[in-house]
């Protein structure tokens, strides 16, 4: 059996780098229990510290590979299984999780740090194949914005992206005293599904749309994308767009055909006049779902614009 002590009072736990282990056993096991994990998984953790979770995760599947920033923590929990029957499970993986190249891996369990919860959660579903699922630890705030319906103030960009790629759930909250040491702010833990089948958009240009239909959430379509500055992005990019890709005045004739009056009109009010023949010119971004945002960008890529090049 793994050795019991997951703390050692000589390692001064670092709170900038958002060090704050998990102690309480109770929620630690009802991580674990939660996130469904198989005896054939192979289990990424991001952030094992010096074991607390790690070692029920080694328990419950064939094999957990564990990255650590911290070289302290990487040595503590080598030393916590070395010598154990866990210890030819565990992969141990020393570096930045947001860098260093990760193995395969069937499912996600972890404690993370709080500070990259975006990129990593982008980084997480970028990958391929593509894991089952991953539970994940997170600030509160966050975990209210990753799960949060249309027409309620955590509804974001955040929401609507990480929609486009997985389904989220909430699977509890964690107040403060189950840390050591204690973070300022409460916490949650989140069920994190990849899409099945994946939803075939360009994820640029899905976050270039997204990007700007949020500047000002509560703000209409309209006066959003009636701005100088987007219609001026918008109409460079459609002009790269249409060079790179050899499009020529048949893409006028084809806007011309579908939104009346387009000949000869510019860009401003070919944008204006789509957005107010497909009725979203009153719309506002903090009450349009996901398909309200897939329905959108394929209007405009119909139309030639793009939000990328």
């Amino acid at each position: 059996m793994p050795k019991n002590s997951g703390f050692k009072q000589g390692i001064v736990l670092q709170r900038t780098k958002g060090q704050h282990l998990l102690i309480n056993p109770k929620i630690i096991d009802g991580i674990v229990e939660k996130s469904g994990i198989r005896g054939n998984d192979i289990c990424l953790e991001i952030g094992p510290g010096t074991g607390n979770l790690t070692v029920k995760l080694l328990e419950r599947c064939s094999k957990v590979i564990a990255v650590e920033l911290d070289p302290r923590m990487a040595i503590e929990l080598k030393k916590r299984v070395s010598g154990t029957e866990l210890d030819k499970k565990l992969e141990l993986i020393q570096g930045d999780v947001l860098k260093v190249r990760l193995p395969f891996f069937t499912i996600v369990v972890a404690n993370i740090p709080y500070s990259i919860s975006s990129p990593l959660i982008f980084r997480l579903l970028s990958i391929r194949p593509m894991f089952r699922c991953a539970v994940l630890m997170l600030q509160a705030e966050f975990a209210q914005r990753l799960v949060a319906k249309p027409n309620t103030p955590p509804y974001c960009r955040l929401t609507v992206n990480t929609g486009l790629l997985a389904n989220v759930a909430h699977l509890m909250k964690v107040g403060k005293g189950n840390f050591r040491p204690p973070p300022q702010v409460d916490s949650a833990v989140v069920r994190i599904e990849p899409r099945q089948p994946e939803i075939q958009v360009p994820y640029d240009e899905w976050d270039g749309l997204t990007r700007i239909c949020f500047q000002r959430k509560n703000k209409t379509l309209g006066a959003l994308f009636g701005n100088n500055n987007v219609v001026q992005m918008m109409e460079k990019n459609k002009k790269t767009f249409d060079a790179l890709h050899h499009i020529i005045d048949e893409k006028q004739q084809i806007l011309s055909s579908a939104v009346p009056g387009a000949e000869g009109i510019t860009t401003k009010q070919q944008i204006l006049s789509l957005l107010q023949s497909s009725d979203f010119n009153q719309k506002r971004a903090n009450k349009m779902d996901l398909d309200d945002f897939l329905r959108l960008l394929q209007l405009f890529n119909e139309q030639g614009f793009h939000f990328t090049t």
